[in-house]
């Protein structure tokens, strides 16, 4: 019995099932016993992305002609369900192909689409997205890095922190100011080939307190030089505004991720509980753990259909940033609370690396910072009052 006794959602036709069980089977037979050495690491392999993208997994919603499976977001919200599912979340595939490169297909010109979707969708170019700074973060229009115009083409110079695949990532979108004294209007946003770029380099495979088999770098950009194409789109100063409108899908990732581990620590702790004995019967059978999970069960459903209702909202593109806020805040900070309690009625098991819970522990914390904070969100809803 699933942990969740929901029905199909409505937006989950017959080949996003499919493509499910397809997603989960590869990721369970082919990566997941990578997981540890990934996390000492502090990087997945490369031939993990490659296969991924052999195996459909990549830029599952960029149309055909551009070299993906010609999907929606419905897809990628498949793929990164999967992904929480089989506790790979260090593993930035959904930031890639749901987040970077719906960047390039939404505002690039013909001839940028062309060069770099296809090469997205096999992995030979790993996405990342540059937007923070270490004086910069959900404030946007904040960001220093300045691209100058020179001759017929621009000059980079910046640093960004935190940014997920850092070392990874050989197509970097970066958040700059063409024109320092505009605000919003002079921010702009450019495409980033990385192999061979001087001037370009990585800092610190960053330590962090978990998600730590995915790689968080510092990057800087010391009088990069970049062709006049680099710049996304025909025209500078639209930035900010490709930023905006691709916000929500990015929050609702993460609310859909949140969903995801919320989902496998239920399942993993209804588990250990009905396994695990003390005083002379199971765990499962004292009334507070029953309280607990029927607390947490009851608030997971209710975040599946608030999930599956902006998925299916978003794919229609009815979609509104205050929705999207909402998903990201509530269902993260759900998602903390749950993984916690889960934790607890692990006892001391749940605090060691072996028991999975453990790592979700770790891993979900973050969600309440990126992508926006959880305060921003609330402002965003606030302002909608």
């Amino acid at each position: 019995m699933p942990t969740l006794d929901l029905p199909r959602p409505a937006w989950m036709e017959e080949d996003h099932a499919i493509l499910a069980e397809a997603a989960e089977k590869f990721l369970e037979a082919e990566l997941v016993e990578h997981v540890d050495d990934w996390e000492k690491a502090g990087i997945v392999d490369r031939w993990a992305w490659e296969k991924a993208g052999a195996n459909g997994l990549l830029c599952a919603a960029v149309p055909e002609e551009y070299g993906g499976a010609g999907g929606t977001f419905a897809h990628d919200a498949v793929i990164a369900q999967a992904i929480g599912k089989t506790g790979l979340d260090s593993f930035g595939i959904a930031l890639h192909s749901a987040i970077v490169a719906p960047y390039i297909q939404h505002f690039g010109t013909e001839d940028q689409k062309r060069r770099w979707l296809p090469k997205m969708a096999t992995g030979e170019l790993v996405g990342a997205i540059a937007m923070t700074e270490p004086g910069a973060g959900s404030d946007l229009q904040g960001v220093r890095t300045s691209a100058k115009r020179d001759g017929n083409g621009y000059v980079i110079d910046g640093q960004k922190t935190f940014i997920t695949n850092g070392q990874s990532a050989n197509l970097i979108v970066v958040v700059a100011k063409t024109d320092p004294g505009a605000g919003a209007k002079g921010v702009s946003l450019f495409v980033v080939e990385t192999d061979g770029l001087e001037g370009f380099r990585r800092g610190r495979n960053l330590e962090k307190i978990g998600m730590k088999g995915n790689d968080t770098s510092e990057l800087f950009f010391d009088g990069v030089r970049v062709p006049a194409d680099a710049l996304l789109g025909t025209e500078e100063g639209q930035g900010f505004a490709q930023l905006m409108t691709e916000l929500p899908q990015e929050r609702l990732l993460v609310a859909v991720q949140a969903m995801a581990m919320i989902e496998r620590a239920l399942e993993e702790t209804i588990a250990y509980t009905k396994d695990r004995s003390a005083f002379g019967k199971k765990v499962i059978d004292f009334q507070n753990t029953q309280f607990t999970l029927a607390e947490a069960k009851t608030e997971a459903t209710i975040a599946r259909v608030f999930i599956d209702h902006c998925i299916a909202q978003h794919v229609a593109g009815r979609l509104d940033t205050v929705t999207a806020s909402m998903a990201k805040y509530w269902v993260t900070d759900l998602q903390c609370k749950i993984v916690d309690d889960c934790l607890q009625l692990h006892g001391g098991y749940g605090y060691m690396d072996e028991y999975p819970i453990s790592r979700m522990f770790r891993d979900a914390r973050v969600q309440r910072i990126y992508a926006g904070t959880n305060e921003i969100m609330k402002v965003l809803i606030a302002r909608s009052l």
